[in-house]
């Protein structure tokens, strides 16, 4: 097997690269580093299977030979990322996503598509199913990251049912692990690391809003098996297991041994208030479902926040 990954360089593309590459595939891994970051992918570098491309997938996109597969992961995904760089995320969702298609399309290859529980927006239906349209403000500040997802999500479906390309679409809810960024603005980098530091944890609003947390291992073997799987339609991946952001706060402290102090700051527009994966159809699709416990994920990326901060 023959497989490119655009954001092959990010938190999850990194962890895919090293699974794919862990199953016998060779790897292109392509980015164009504006979110990701060559450290994660530092030990592949002279593996005879693997291969990095500089490149901004917005662009046309050139692979000499032959693709067996292109998992589509190219995007900023987390809040501080796709606020900052709005217009570069709405290019890769459209221009990126009907690139790398028209890529698959040629080249005969399956495409999987990373796609998010961002398109269920602030929903209104708990836990949220694939059938589920979502409640989402076009407008807000928050949907250059949720319509972009949305838009490629039906460009996927429309290359699937005109052009007959082999698609999958995988809709990923929050995920954890290694590799994550210090600053990139989710939750779980920003606890461990204000924990790690003897700092107050910062929570948005007044920490009742839910958070459903799975770790990147268990995330990966569910894309794993989505690739291997005949489903073309989206699958949501992720943990059902649900806290507030506040309980969160609680079990990020007493595991680094810190008092909870938190400092509460305003809630940010169109933050949902609920997420919970209605994980259903993984379960009876692909006979997934997560394995790793939040307590040892979480003693797993404290261990690599640690080395990351010299501690």
């Amino acid at each position: 097997m023959r497989t490119l990954i655009t954001g092959g360089a990010g938190f999850l593309g990194s962890h895919l690269c090293d699974r794919l590459i862990q199953e016998g595939h060779q790897v292109i891994c392509m980015d164009n580093l504006i979110t990701g970051n060559m450290d994660n992918i530092a030990h592949l570098i002279g593996n005879k299977n693997f291969k990095f491309i500089h490149h901004d997938v917005t662009e046309y996109i050139y692979v000499e030979g032959a693709l067996d597969n292109i998992l589509h992961f190219a995007s900023p995904a987390s809040p501080i990322d796709y606020l900052e760089l709005p217009i570069q995320t709405l290019k890769v969702g459209s221009l990126g996503t009907h690139k790398a298609l028209g890529l698959a399309k040629a080249k005969k290859a399956k495409f999987l598509l990373a796609s998010t529980s961002e398109v269920y927006g602030d929903p209104l239906i708990h836990p949220q199913p694939e059938t589920y349209y979502g409640n989402v403000n076009p407008i807000g500040p928050r949907g250059v990251y949720d319509e972009a997802k949305r838009f490629a999500e039906a460009l996927t479906m429309a290359y699937h049912r005109y052009h007959g390309v082999d698609t999958r679409i995988v809709r990923i809810f929050n995920t954890y692990g290694p590799r994550m960024r210090l600053d990139d603005g989710r939750v779980v980098p920003a606890f461990i690391s204000q924990a790690l530091r003897h700092e107050p944890l910062t929570v948005f609003g007044d920490g009742s809003q839910t958070r459903s947390f799975c770790y990147v291992d268990d995330l990966v073997e569910g894309i794993y098996r989505l690739l291997l799987s005949n489903e073309h339609e989206p699958v949501n991946i992720g943990n059902p297991h649900e806290m507030t952001i506040r309980e969160f706060a609680e079990n990020i402290a007493r595991i680094a041994d810190i008092p909870c102090r938190i400092v509460h700051k305003p809630l940010p527009q169109d933050d949902p208030k609920v997420r919970q994966p209605d994980i259903t159809k993984a379960r009876e699709v692909l006979g997934w479902e997560p394995k790793v416990a939040f307590e040892e994920g979480i003693t797993k990326t404290f261990a690599y926040f640690k080395k990351k901060l010299g501690m």
